[in-house]
Formats: C-alpha cells, sequence, structure tokens
C-alpha cells in the first residue's frame, strides 16, 4: 500500500516541563504523596531527560489528578475525537481526497475507552459515507500505530481501489494517575496527547513510498512491565526500570531479522530518553535524532511518537531512495512492530 500524506495535530495546550513542575507544587496532589514523591517529580521535571515541552487536552490540566474517573472518561470522549478529526483533515487536504472518497478509517487508542468507538465519533464530525468501514484497535498500547497500518494493508490487499485512512490519536492527560510508585511517578512526567492521521491507497502517491514487510514479537511473560491496570476506576500505567533494556532486546529480534534490503533511515517511537539511549547500539550507526526531537518537543504520546518521527524525517528531506525506513514501535504487551516503508521498485 502506498502513502499519499500523513498529518499530525497536538492540543493548544503547551507546557514545558518546568511548568509541569510549578502545577505539581500548587496540586492538592503533593499532600497525598511522600517527600521522596516530591523529589522524584522535581529531578525529572527540573532535570535534563530530553523533554522541553509537553502538549495537554484536558482543559483543566492544573486539576488533572484531582478529577473523577467519570470526568476523566468525559473529556476522553471530548478530546480524542476532536484531536483526531484535526489531523484526518489535514491529512485528506495535503492528499487531495474529498471525505466522500474515504472508504475506511481505522483509529488506534488506549488512552480511554468508547464504545462506539472514537471512528463513529469522527465519521459523524466529518461526516463520512454511512457505508464507510470503521474500525477501532484498543489496547495495543504505544506500539499500536504499527499494528493499525498492518491491518489497512489487508484491507487494500483485498480492495486494491479502496482509500483507507489510519489514525493514532492518545490523550494521555485524560489517563494521569498519581502515587508513590516510581514508574507511576516517571509516566506522569513524560506523556503527553497528539494525533497522527495518514492517508493510503493501492496506487503510487507524491512520494512513491509504500509500507511492507510488517513483523512483530509479542512477550507475555513481560506484560506486566509496561501495561495499564484500573485503579478507583482510572487508568494507572505500570512502567517497570526494566523498560529500556526489554524495548532494546526486542527490538534487537526484529532488527537482526529485518532481511536484505538496505535501510536508509531508523524510524523509532520517541518512548523516552532512557528507551532511546539503549536503542542506538541495537540500530548503530543509524541515528534516532528525529525521535529524539519529537520526544523533546512533544514528550511522549503513546502510539501516534513514531509517526510524528516520520513526519520529522520526511520534512528533514530525508530519502528512502538509498534504502527504507524502517519503522519501529513498542509498548503494553510487551509487544514491538516494524515495517517498511520505501519506494517502490
Amino acid at each position: 500500500m502506498y502513502l499519499h500524506a500523513l498529518a499530525t495535530a497536538v492540543p493548544p495546550i503547551a507546557l514545558t516541563q518546568a511548568e509541569c513542575w510549578e502545577i505539581a507544587q500548587r496540586s492538592q496532589v503533593r499532600t497525598r504523596l511522600k517527600k521522596r514523591s516530591m523529589l522524584i517529580l522535581n529531578t525529572i521535571l527540573r532535570g535534563d531527560h530530553g523533554i522541553k515541552t509537553r502538549h495537554f487536552a484536558v482543559p483543566d490540566i492544573d486539576g488533572v489528578f484531582d478529577l473523577t474517573a467519570d470526568r476523566l472518561n468525559a473529556e476522553f470522549r471530548t478530546e480524542a475525537p476532536r484531536l483526531a478529526g484535526r489531523a484526518l483533515t489535514a491529512a485528506l487536504a495535503r492528499a487531495g481526497v474529498r471525505v466522500a472518497e474515504l472508504d475506511a478509517l481505522l483509529i488506534c487508542t488506549c488512552t480511554g475507552y468508547l464504545c462506539p468507538g472514537i471512528t463513529s465519533y469522527v465519521a459523524e464530525q466529518l461526516g463520512l459515507r454511512s457505508n464507510a468501514f470503521l474500525q477501532d484497535l484498543v489496547g495495543l498500547g504505544c506500539g499500536a500505530a504499527i499494528p493499525t497500518l498492518r491491518a489497512a494493508s489487508h484491507l487494500l490487499a483485498a480492495q486494491p481501489g479502496a482509500i483507507v485512512a489510519c489514525v493514532a490519536v492518545e490523550i494521555c492527560s485524560a489517563a494521569f494517575y498519581l502515587d508513590d510508585d516510581p514508574g507511576v511517578l516517571i509516566s506522569a512526567c513524560l506523556f503527553s496527547d497528539g494525533a497522527a492521521a495518514t492517508i493510503w491507497r493501492g496506487t503510487p502517491g507524491p512520494g512513491n513510498l509504500r509500507a511492507f514487510e510488517f513483523d512483530t514479537v509479542h512477550l507475555p511473560a513481560d506484560r506486566d512491565k509496561l501495561r495499564f491496570e484500573q485503579r478507583d476506576g482510572k487508568l494507572r500505567n505500570l512502567l517497570h526500570r526494566s523498560v529500556p533494556a526489554l524495548a532494546a532486546g526486542a527490538v534487537g529480534r526484529l532488527w537482526r531479522d529485518r532481511g536484505p534490503r538496505p535501510v536508509a533511515r531508523v524510524v523509532a517511537h520517541a518512548g523516552g530518553r532512557d528507551v532511546l539511549e539503549a536503542l542506538a547500539p541495537v540500530v548503530a550507526p543509524h541515528t534516532l535524532e528525529p525521535s529524539a526531537q519529537v520526544l523533546r518537543d512533544h514528550g511522549n504520546m503513546s502510539s501516534p511518537s513514531v509517526l510524528f518521527a516520520l513526519e520529522k524525517t520526511l520534512e528533514d528531506g530525508a530519502s528512502a531512495g538509498g534504502g527504507d525506513f524502517w519503522l519501529v514501535s513498542f509498548g503494553a504487551g510487551f509487544s514491538v512492530h516494524s515495517c517498511r516503508i520505501g519506494a517502490a521498485s
């Protein structure tokens, strides 16, 4: 399948890490945290950990840790379709595709649950045809964007003349939870909100780039190292200190099995500074600079992050003419996913 457009969107609220620390100091949540926990927040938010700015969709970000589970879910129900719709509208415009021409819409997320899913809301918001195929992929975590593209490739294999849109959207601020667990504290300092939309067809697009050679490794034995659980009706992120090494090992398995085609650039999910540092020797001599830039400017947006990194790579003028872009994402499961995006031969 061929890429015809890629567009991203972030919410209007942008805060530096220092401003996030000021919010933590003002919040009532500090009265519920141990002194050691506040020191962890201070160290991460006021230090250099690879993030300068994060964007948030929940309007009451100052009081986000005191919002009820019902309120957080209501914010997700409002903000996720809105942000996904912005990204998709921009992607359709770049592709020169009218909404009425869209045959299928696939959306992945893990930071909230809706039934019907986000696709129903976005279809109504943008005015998709009533017979457009809608599919929601929920629960795949930070790695979800690439499996969503893989699902789209199967749709296009069955219906080559179709136009398919894929959107990765996360409202991590609607899944914020804070207690004295170090992994929970670190999560609150990393994650942010964003959406990325892509348009795919069975015929070549402007850059003649196609997605192919999808691969996956899933490690259920390590599921509890990185996943959401529910606590008091809220999503609580479990983040074990071994995740950077776990990600590097799993990515390494896919990298070693990538096949003989040359790779021009590696485009990775920007999980965090420690994760990128662990990945660097695995994919050396390739640089992970676009992923580091995405992390710096936006934090970890979960599933859209790898597509933000792809957008950054393309904006920098990188060409896959000397080889393919090798995309890799990872997250809950524990799972890691890859694919190639390269010029059609």
